[in-house]
């Protein structure tokens, strides 16, 4: 049963111990690989890297923060229109980011996450048996369009970034024994491109334009490590994002994902927002999985579950795992444990 579930990612509890002793201990043995909840500054995904790299960069200069919240500064926006907006000083070419493998942060959280996934193994807490998850942003979601009023300024930096998330990428790779590491590229950016929603850049392209970070990452992890893909329509302001007409645009992005990554891939996950008609699901018969685990993002407005499952199955080429639409970093906190639960009744009515 440990392929039943994917928990993508981000569960903000106050710490990763308390992961791990709420959704480790009662999902472990349904998941392949279990993440540390991305507590803390990562809660709230691309941001912590926004303003803990961007805005110290000497190269980069922000040009709006998001909007002070009863006279104090606040990290993380509100929504689009409130986020963080970055431009590069001007003479600079190319912004290169120092300290290769410890810049960005993911390699500390981690290393030092993975020591407490194993203690509470160890004292017979959490289940032996699943991977260690470890959830990145890939470069595009990271350095959107949107948050350039100069799109050109996007160019400078994304070289750069792409070699820091590779260095953090394979520190990772050193320092966590590759048999129990699992690695998933969260891509939210990459599904609005796919669906044209920036503005200069056609649908018809999308794929030309994303499979670079995937073929400069992707064949470095080890195939000792287990590799998955977080497709995502976005909860900035609240989810989705955007709705689009089908599932064609996220199928797509997967398929050209899995083909160019140069490595086996181990699992895909697609989200499915509360839509129970044929036509939006159709595109599903298009997917190419090439072995890799297919999760469905259907946990979620758990009326309709039964619906929405009979028609992914009608559509989906391989037998699917089911999972959220997405992690729940901007979810109250006491909101988790009715999500928990949600968990828990999905693997009972999709049995």
């Amino acid at each position: 049963m440990s392929n039943e579930l994917l928990l993508v990612g981000s569960i903000p509890y106050d710490t990763v111990q308390d992961v791990f002793k709420t959704f480790g201990a009662k999902l472990g043995k349904f998941v392949m690989a279990m993440p540390d909840g991305e507590v803390g500054p990562r809660s709230h995904w691309i941001s912590r890297v926004h303003y803990h790299v961007l805005a110290l960069h000497p190269d980069i200069e922000v040009v709006r923060y998001p909007a002070l919240e009863n006279g104090a500064d606040r990290l993380n926006p509100r929504s689009a229109t409130d986020s963080w907006l970055f431009k590069v000083r001007d003479g600079v070419k190319e912004v290169r980011f120092g300290d290769p493998g410890w810049r960005l942060g993911y390699a500390r959280d981690a290393i030092n996450s993975y020591f407490v996934y194993k203690t509470l193994q160890e004292k017979g807490i959490t289940p032996k048996g699943p991977r260690f998850q470890v959830s990145m942003p890939m470069v595009n979601s990271v350095l959107p369009p949107r948050i350039f009023p100069n799109v050109e300024d996007m160019y400078k930096i994304r070289p750069g970034f792409t070699e820091a998330l590779k260095a953090e990428t394979m520190k990772i790779v050193e320092k966590i024994p590759n048999d129990d590491l699992a690695i998933q590229w969260d891509c939210a950016s990459e599904l609005q491109d796919a669906y044209g929603n920036f503005k200069g850049f056609p649908a018809e392209t999308a794929i030309e334009r994303n499979i670079g970070q995937i073929r400069a990452i992707s064949p470095h992890i080890p195939e000792t490590v287990a590799l998955g893909y977080h497709m995502c329509f976005g909860t900035l302001g609240g989810w989705p994002r955007f709705e689009p007409p089908d599932i064609g645009g996220a199928v797509r992005m997967a398929n050209a994902f899995i083909e160019n990554s140069g490595r086996r891939v181990d699992w895909i996950h697609i989200p499915l927002p509360k839509r129970t008609d044929d036509a939006f699901y159709a595109p599903l018969a298009d997917l190419k999985p090439q072995g890799a685990r297919v999760f469905l993002g259907l946990i979620h407005n758990m009326e309709s579950l039964q619906e929405r499952l009979a028609v992914a199955k009608k559509y989906c080429p391989v037998d699917f795992g089911l999972a959220a639409y997405c992690g729940f970093g901007r979810i109250p906190q006491n909101e988790l444990g009715g999500i928990l639960n949600d968990h828990l009744k999905a693997i009972g009515q999709a049995a």
